[in-house]
């Protein structure tokens, strides 16, 4: 999602610079940058917010986009990361924390606040094709595909759309849940915050002047929500650039001053989200490998943690829970080897082009997430296998899957083997999900014990309900098509990371993430992205009642 941040602002800066330079200098000076929160109504927000349970030690997550564990594997080796090598010694380090798919920021965030999959919480990728609306929802890109898709449609729909629509009104967040059991709760730059108390998002005039975006935005959040320069309960107490050049206050740096602030003045809710988003944009860049910005983060926290005292004294005030959201894979150097372009390999078919509305002879739709993409096709007579083959023809594809009835069918390249299977059934999976399973198994790396009637993941973990459940994660006829490692898909507009790095398929590299748990020795049910809200909730409820036991 950092992406996200950074194509949006660099294409605002393209579209209003020359406004922004001068009305900088000579009309913002004199007038505010938005209607800030009064100081009698950030006291309302902040007294509201605080926990009122003070003795009991506060739940805190903090999501660090794109953190891997190969790069904190070897800079623990290096030994340049010594507040990373702290946790793991202190609290519990897992390397295999599975993610959602498909493995992009939006879904993935919201799969860990909703505990589901897209199939039940709706939010498909950062990219997809409403069949209802009959358009493309884009939270946002790259600046390409934002241009040709509009900047005012992609800000309604990651400011509007995205948590007020999008996600599914019917399935409670963790925030809401929260509020619920009488607990209070915070967010701070997360993009998926849907909660149950009103703000207002104050869209700055460099960006509400030329978009369609209204000045003030209504919104439900935690009782705490801070989301850079658009919902700031401190305005006046952290200062920060209120400008695209510094992407809007969402950065690491406000994250972290926003939640010292509640430390430093007593005022952390329950739980707290903090969510670290520069990370991403390095990786994205410069591939997996580059650790200098894993240094940065690591540094970055240790600041944090010394606002309680000391690292030692953090667990006597919190839980800590510190995971990334997907892995990062290398991304080839040279660009016609690197990328995939989906639109040369269905060129036999009318396909949508980027920014236009379908119109009765459009055939087919490409909703491009780097590695992974969603195929639309619009006409029934369509065959979702005659798709299939001419996708799969190129080597670099590493699968293909699509639904018909009750079944999951997905096969490999140039369709050499092929697989089907559907829910329920004689197999039974680590998550005790179960199924019936035909065809080759290697399509999808899947191990069976007969005798056992078992199923062993490796390459794709908790493959096939990961993979159900993006098949089922919106109407729509379609298909989903992944790239091997080292590759990338594209469409016409589509953002590539030639020689640096992209995530969005189903493979293990992209998949598992780290998770450090510091403060006490509970665990999620399962190593999965999608355990961990039930695990948060225990966590604070576990606080409260300790707490209590102890008066």
């Amino acid at each position: 999602m950092n992406k996200w941040i950074a194509a949006m602002c660099i294409f605002i800066l393209l579209f209003v610079l020359a406004w922004f330079i001068f009305s900088k200098v000579f009309y913002l000076r004199s007038s505010p940058k938005t209607q800030a929160l009064s100081t009698q109504e950030q006291q309302q927000q902040l007294s509201h917010s605080k926990s009122a349970n003070p003795k009991a030690r506060k739940v805190i997550l903090i999501v660090v986009d794109s953190l891997l564990t190969s790069a904190l594997e070897e800079g623990l080796k290096q030994g340049i990361l010594p507040t990373f090598a702290y946790l793991k010694k202190q609290g519990r380090y897992h390397d295999n924390l599975v993610s959602s798919f498909p493995t992009m920021s939006v879904a993935i965030d919201s799969t860990l606040l909703t505990g589901a999959y897209p199939d039940q919480h709706r939010v498909p990728g950062l990219v997809w094709y409403s069949a209802d609306r009959r358009s493309m929802i884009n939270y946002g890109t790259g600046p390409m595909e934002i241009a040709k898709a509009g900047l005012s449609p992609v800000l309604f729909n990651s400011f509007i759309h995205l948590n007020g629509q999008h996600l599914n009104p019917s399935l409670p967040t963790l925030y809401e849940e929260l509020a619920q059991k009488g607990f209070t709760s915070g967010s701070i730059n997360g993009f998926v915050y849907r909660g149950a108390k009103e703000h207002t998002l104050h869209i700055p005039p460099w960006l509400s002047r030329f978009t369609m975006l209204p000045p003030e935005i209504r919104v439900k959040g935690p009782d705490f929500l801070s989301f850079g320069i658009f919902a700031n309960p401190l305005e006046g107490r952290i200062d920060m650039t209120d400008d695209p050049f510094h992407r809007a206050g969402l950065n690491n740096y406000f994250s972290l001053e926003t939640a010292s602030y509640l430390v430093q003045h007593d005022l952390l809710p329950d739980f707290l989200y903090v969510y670290l988003p520069d990370l991403d944009k390095q990786l994205h860049k410069k591939g997996p490998s580059d650790l200098s910005f894993v240094q940065k983060t690591d540094k970055q926290l240790n600041d944090f943690l010394q606002q309680f005292g000391s690292l030692e004294k953090a667990q006597e005030k919190a839980v800590f829970i510190l995971i990334g959201d997907s892995g990062v894979t290398q991304i080839d150097d040279r660009k016609e080897e690197a990328i995939v372009p989906l639109h040369e390999l269905l060129q036999q078919y009318v396909l949508l082009k980027p920014g236009e509305l379908p119109e009765a002879h459009t055939e087919m739709v490409l909703a491009v997430n780097e590695t992974m993409a969603y195929v639309y096709k619009l006409k029934q007579s369509l065959s979702y296998r005659d798709i299939a083959k001419a996708v799969t023809a190129d080597d670099r594809i590493d699968f293909i899957a699509w639904k018909e009835h009750d079944w999951i069918h997905a096969a490999s390249s140039r369709m050499a083997d092929e697989l089907r299977y559907k829910q329920g059934g004689p197999y039974k999976d680590p998550y005790g999900q179960t199924w019936t399973i035909e065809g080759d198994t290697k399509v999808l790396d899947v191990k069976l014990d007969e005798q056992g009637r078992s199923v062993v993941y490796d390459a794709y973990p908790d493959g096939l309900r990961r993979l159900h459940a993006a098949l089922h994660s919106h109407e729509g006829e379609f298909l989903i098509v992944t790239a091997k490692p080292g590759f990338e898909l594209a469409d016409r507009s589509s953002p590539h990371h030639t020689g640096g790095g992209a995530h969005g398929a189903l493979n293990k590299t992209e998949s598992l993430i780290p998770l450090f748990i510091y403060g006490t020795e509970e665990m999620p049910k399962h190593l999965r992205l999608v355990d961990l809200k039930e695990f948060l909730l225990k966590l604070t409820e576990q606080s409260r009642d300790l707490a209590r036991n102890k008066e």
